[in-house]
């Protein structure tokens, strides 16, 4: 036995054991428990006392919240219309509805409906996890009980509070009804777009059939619709609506509903879809603005803000500019009337104030059907893109003095070619751009770098340049606007306005404010700027488009004030553009046909577009005093060269019989003044000669004919 052993056994045979010495609290640590303890009591008071008030407002769910229209006024706060609350909505019995639809929906929007009390912590945890892999908001954790709560009972905005009620109001909606209760109200209850709530009336709507009548194509067709009404409405894109019935359909699937190869067959069976929305368009001067604010406001706060809520909308409209527009874009003429009632060729024109952003006019079009061009259309800009060009050229130290040979050149295989097919020889660039050269144009891209140009026009606010992947816009053919999607027109006004603000970008604005139902401004918007242009670049290439108009291939627009703009036309005229600008209003005015197949008949953008420019501004600006755009420090003696025209060769005959006689410059260039577009080589991709501008005007007139038919 060892030493320590024998100690340890005396001390538990004859002696007593040490007891250790309890340890003192310090009274620090007793002091922040009892901090602790309080603020727990504290917060847990208060989140009980707010739970509680929360219950005691919550609406009784025997009671459906009624619907209230909403208003949307103009600028200076005059009524434009009211948007109606009476909704399109046929009521019907779940024993009505397919077994298909009713497994659609749940398999989409809520897998565990028949498990979970109102709401479901496994779908929420779910959303999250998803949510975090995803980097955004790619899953939402709300049952069909909440979205009943929220659609029949409360407003769209999304606070603490208002979830909160809704959670508990999912609760009581749950005790209150049965599941099979609960399904049929939130089918009646949802928004399906076009003017449809509830499925019966969305089955009428798209399918022109009764709900019991629909096959599983069409039911997983109008189940995704909820998600986003708009953006997935058959009639609006049919691309994304098809991409989202095949969601639906997975999901199907994955719940064991159906199996592959029923979800396989219905992804390719004929919607059997109606030939257009039945809802007519509204029947006003703003039509298409009104639909674009409609569609700003229910993409933000859910489609029954704009329907149910009763809100004020405030805008930036001005009625007068407005029934301008409208009234200019009489000057379209009617080659054919398309399969749809449709007069063609279409128009669009965006009026944009460059100072604050705010959207004076719009017009998307003419007809009764629901796509906005002034917004949506994706079209080729042709030589209306070459400002871009030339800009680039003045931020790399150029003048509109400088030379530029307009003289053949080929570029891996392609000559570009101006109209006419002939050259000028040595030229200004300023001339090279008021008579919309296309040789000059191409030379001075390759100089300054395409990549360049198209960073440029990204900043000032084309959004639809493709710079990366095949195909893109980073080649030489852009520079005459042969792009692979083509523009927006409200794109090209939001970019012609830096010009016009001095280098400043500002987003357009269509809403300024809203208010709710009870008088709670729901959101305020203010002006977005930021400088991407030097002042100093912004006035010269300003003055060189004041050239254009002045004596170049934009006389028609001239309206007797300083005015700057640019034309376009595109291969074989099947798109046409007039966008300029005074220090006061920008405006771009775009013509072609929907289809992008038809030409405009020799139309120019001097022509028609022009016109129609011409009689906008001219009615729009009539009360607005005349303005000289302002000129930064150090501008003017940079912008004021390049005014002498080329000296042409005389043709050897004419030389010989007339060696005596000259043409000043003068002559010269008043005698331009009476060409239109055309005669000075607008037509960017048919005139060049280039196979690669060819294709993307053909991919434009595709992408814009897809989107208006869908």
């Amino acid at each position: 036995m060892s030493l320590r052993s024998s100690s340890n056994k005396r001390q538990a045979v004859g002696g007593r054991v040490p007891m250790p010495k309890p340890k003192k609290k310090s009274p620090i640590r007793r002091f922040f428990w009892i901090l602790g303890i309080l603020i727990f009591l504290i917060v847990a008071g208060a989140g009980c006392g707010f739970i509680s008030a929360t219950m005691s407002s919550l609406p009784d769910v025997a009671n459906v919240r009624p619907a209230a229209s909403s208003q949307i006024y103009d600028v200076n706060g005059n009524l434009i219309t009211t948007v109606h609350s009476t909704e399109n909505r046929l009521p019907v019995k779940l024993s009505d509805v397919p077994k298909n639809l009713q497994n659609a929906f749940i398999a989409t929007e809520d897998s565990r409906f028949y498990s979970h009390h109102g709401i479901d912590p496994v779908g929420i945890l779910r959303a999250i996890w998803v949510n975090i892999a995803h980097d955004g908001v790619a899953e939402g954790g709300s049952t069909i009980t909440q979205q009943l709560a929220r659609n029949a009972f409360l407003t769209q905005d999304r606070t603490l509070k208002r979830k909160i009620m809704e959670a508990m109001l999912a609760l009581r909606i749950e005790q209150h009804y049965t599941k099979d209760q609960i399904l049929e109200m939130y089918l009646n209850q949802i928004y399906f777009g076009q003017g449809a709530y509830g499925v019966q009336a969305a089955a009428h709507v798209y399918f022109g059939k009764d709900v019991k009548d629909l096959d599983l194509a069409q039911c997983a067709m109008l189940a995704g619709l909820p998600q986003s009404p708009n953006y997935y409405s058959p009639f609006n894109n049919l691309q994304a609506g098809k991409a989202r019935q095949a969601v639906v359909l997975g999901q199907m699937v994955k719940y064991g509903y159906i199996d592959q190869a029923t979800a396989d067959k219905a992804k390719d069976a004929d919607l059997g879809l109606l030939s257009k929305a039945e809802k007519p368009h509204n029947d006003n001067a703003a039509s298409y603005f009104v639909d674009y604010v409609i569609q700003l406001v229910a993409d933000k706060y859910g489609d029954d803000a704009i329907y149910k809520d009763g809100l004020k909308i405030y805008t930036t409209l001005d009625m007068k500019a407005q029934e301008a527009a409208v009234k200019a874009m009489d000057n379209l003429p009617t080659f054919y009337t398309d399969k749809n009632g449709l007069k063609q060729p279409q128009g669009a024109l965006v009026a944009i104030n460059p100072h604050n952003g705010y959207i004076v006019a719009m017009v998307g079009g003419r007809g009764n059907d629901s796509f906005n061009r002034a917004v949506l259309a994706e079209r080729q800009p042709g030589s209306a893109f070459k400002p871009f060009v030339y800009l680039t050229a003045i931020q790399q130290g150029m003048t509109p003095g400088d030379t530029v040979e307009d003289a053949p050149i080929t570029f891996n295989g392609w000559s570009p070619q101006n109209y006419e097919r002939t050259f000028q020889g040595t030229v200004t660039l300023r001339y090279a751009l008021q008579h919309s050269l296309n040789v000059p144009a191409v030379r001075i891209a390759d100089k300054v770098g395409m990549s360049n140009v198209l960073k440029l026009a990204q900043s000032m606010g084309i959004s639809t340049l493709v710079t990366s992947g095949n195909p893109n816009d980073n080649n030489l053919a852009a520079a005459l606007g042969g792009l692979t999607h083509g523009v927006k027109p409200i794109d090209m006004a939001t970019a012609y306005a830096v010009l016009a603000n001095g280098g400043m970008k500002v987003t357009p604005i269509a809403i300024t404010k809203i208010v709710d139902r009870n008088g709670q401004v729901v959101e305020e918007n203010s002006m977005d700027e930021k400088r991407v242009v030097d002042a100093k670049d912004a006035y010269v290439i300003t003055n060189m488009l004041e050239s254009v108009i002045k004596g170049g291939t934009g006389g028609g627009a001239a309206i007797g004030r300083p005015a700057a703009g640019k034309t376009g036309t595109t291969d074989d005229s099947k798109d046409a553009w007039f966008v300029g600008y005074t220090p006061d209003l920008v405006t771009a005015v775009w013509m072609g046909d929907d289809y992008g197949t038809q030409t405009l008949n020799g139309t120019t953008g001097g022509t028609i577009p022009a016109t129609i420019w011409h009689d906008f501004m001219s009615a729009a600006l009539a009360n607005t005093p005349a303005s000289d755009f302002p000129v930064p420090p150090g501008a003017a003696s940079i912008a004021n060269s390049g005014y002498t025209a080329p000296a042409k060769p005389a043709d050897k005959k004419k030389a010989k019989d007339d060696k005596d006689k000259t043409k000043t410059d003068k002559s010269k260039d008043d005698s331009s003044v009476q060409q239109d577009d055309s005669s000075n080589s607008d037509n960017s991709s048919d005139s060049s000669g280039s196979d690669n501008s060819k294709d993307s005007s053909k991919s434009s007139s595709k992408s814009s004919s897809s989107s208006k038919k869908q």
